[in-house]
This record gives C-alpha cells, sequence and structure tokens, in this order.
C-alpha cells in the first residue's frame, strides 16, 4: 500500500523544520540555508498544515519545538543523512567509492588509524567516513556500511570478518605498584579497580582465572578505554587492558603489569556488516585489505 502524500512532505519543508530544531531559531536556520527568516517560517507552517499536527509551540516570536516534534526531526536528520550518503556513492567513480565505518573510539584511534593511509595509499579512489559507536545498533536506521564490534557473533542479520581475540593485563602507574605492593592476585581486591560500563563482569572474570572468587570491588567508572588508560597512568588506581591497546603505555614504561600474565579476555573483534551490503564494492576492498594486515600482523608475531 502506497504510502499517503501528505506523509511525504518535499524536502524544502523537511530541511526547513530540521534546521529550526538543530539551530534553535528561524532566524538561525535561515542563516543556515541562506534564505530569508521569513521564508523558512513559511516554510515550517506549510508542513504544519500538510501533516496536520502542530509542530512548534509559539512564545512570541520564538518557535519551541514540541517533544513530538523533537523525536520526528531526528527521524529526518537520519533519512536526510541517509539520502546524502546514497547521493554521494551515485556520484562516484567507478573504482571508488566510500565506506560509512563506525569504529570502538579507541580501537580506532590506536589501531586502525595508523594502518589506514596504507589502506588508502592502496585504494586512492575510496573515501572512508568514520563515525564513533559502542555498542550494536540497526545499520539500516544509522547509515553505517560496517561496523568494528566486540563482543561474540550476535549482531541480526549480519556478516562477519573476524579480526582478533582479545587478551587482557591488569596495568597499572609505576608508583602506584611501589606503593601498593601485589603478592597475589587477591591483593588487588583491596586497590582501587577501574572499570570500563560496557564490560561490568571483566574484573570478575580476570580473577576468576587466577583463581579468587570472591566478588571485584567497584571502582571508577569509564565509557572509554582511552579514558581508563589515562586514569590508570595518572595513579587513579588499576585498570583491566586490552593488550594490543596498552602496548605503547607497557613499552615506555608509563604502565606496568601488576600481576600475572595477560590472559583471554570476554570476546573477540570482527568487521561487521548488513548482509545486503556485502557486495558493496568499498566494504569488500576493505575487508580483503584487513585480511591481508591481520596475516602480516600474525607473521610478525611468530618467533625467529
Amino acid at each position: 500500500m502506497p504510502t499517503p502524500r501528505r506523509l511525504l512532505p518535499s524536502l524544502s519543508l523537511l530541511t526547513a523544520f530540521e534546521a529550526v530544531c538543530r539551530t534553535g531559531s528561524t532566524l538561525a536556520a535561515a542563516r543556515d540555508l541562506s534564505l530569508s527568516q521569513g521564508a523558512v517560517s513559511r516554510l515550517v507552517q506549510s508542513l504544519e498544515q500538510q501533516l496536520g499536527v502542530p509542530l512548534f509551540l509559539r512564545q512570541g516570536r520564538r518557535l519551541v519545538p514540541t517533544e513530538a516534534a523533537r523525536a520526528y526531526a531526528r527521524d529526518v536528520a537520519r533519512a536526510m543523512d541517509l539520502i546524502s550518503r546514497g547521493a554521494m556513492r551515485l556520484r562516484t567513480p567507478p573504482g571508488g567509492g566510500t565506506l560509512a565505518l563506525a569504529i570502538l573510539p579507541t580501537f580506532g584511534t590506536r589501531w586502525l588509524a595508523p594502518r589506514l593511509p596504507r589502506f588508502l595509499a592502496a585504494h586512492p579512489g575510496i573515501t572512508i567516513n568514520l563515525g564513533t559507536r559502542l555498542r550494536p545498533f540497526d545499520f539500516a536506521e544509522e547509515g553505517f556500511d560496517a561496523a568494528i564490534h566486540f563482543g561474540t557473533q550476535t549482531w541480526p542479520n549480519a556478516g562477519y570478518q573476524k579480526l582478533f581475540d582479545e587478551r587482557v593485563v591488569a596495568c597499572c602507574a609505576p608508583a602506584w605498584a611501589a606503593s601498593h605492593p601485589v603478592r597475589e592476585a587477591a591483593d588487588l581486591l583491596g586497590q582501587p579497580l577501574l572499570q570500563l560500563e560496557t564490560r561490568p563482569s571483566a574484573w570478575v572474570d580476570w580473577f576468576r582465572q587466577h583463581g579468587v572468587t570472591r566478588p571485584a570491588p567497584q571502582g571508577m567508572l569509564f565509557d572509554q578505554f582511552g579514558p581508563m588508560i589515562q586514569a590508570a597512568i595518572y595513579g587513579m588506581g588499576v585498570a583491566l587492558l586490552p593488550e594490543f591497546l596498552a602496548e605503547g603505555e607497557l613499552a615506555d614504561g608509563r604502565l606496568i603489569s601488576v600481576w600475572g600474565e595477560p590472559v583471554a579476555g570476554s570476546g573477540s573483534y570482527y568487521l561487521v556488516w548488513p548482509e545486503t551490503a556485502a557486495d558493496h564494492p568499498p566494504l569488500r576492498a576493505f575487508r580483503a585489505w584487513l585480511a591481508d594486515e591481520l596475516s602480516g600482523q600474525r607473521e610478525d608475531m611468530l618467533p625467529m
């Protein structure tokens, strides 16, 4: 059944509406769109008339979006972004293209970013657009072609390419270790243990692998590894970190391993993509490059 035309407003109406919600006023929206303030106001009124729903509360000369309008504006912004990305792909010459990739922030800055110039040099026609996401999301809604994901293969209707398993190590600043001696894993139970909010059981798993079954105490909570690493460097406690993310700080002595060898983490890193995008040429090129990159990394790790 076709969608009623009144529910498919023109792009000019939606652009004006989204700009008013985003900038906070018709005057700012007019500047953003290079239109007159009166033109923006008329476009917004036309949209309200077409939808048959008031989108703004009039407070003098101010337009205050309703809660429903704010939610609609978010939907409109996502849809416009999808249309824009589609247009970019359409204009891309053969052999090129755009890859919209969602990355985990610290993984992106510490592992992927130093390697990306090699991919771009090998594929000069391809553009990579990066965005950060900490948790799985709906590819159709977000408009990404692929994502770097940590965990297990639980993403629905997706293809996977495993990158590598994770190994974690308990780290702290040298001065912290000197003033908080650790003779066995259980000694860490009395120290502030830095936590990552997306991995609530990480310390419990680490203690269990070292024969300690008592519950781990809570410490400071972080949403990303980057700030957690800095907190450990400045002596705010002990951090449980993926070995590959902390290798620079471990190598230069800003962090040290406080106890035990690195142990298996709770998951692996994957490149994930929606099944419908599996044949997108830039994604195929990126998958092949990742396979070669990781093959070389594994060879570098073999004993001589």
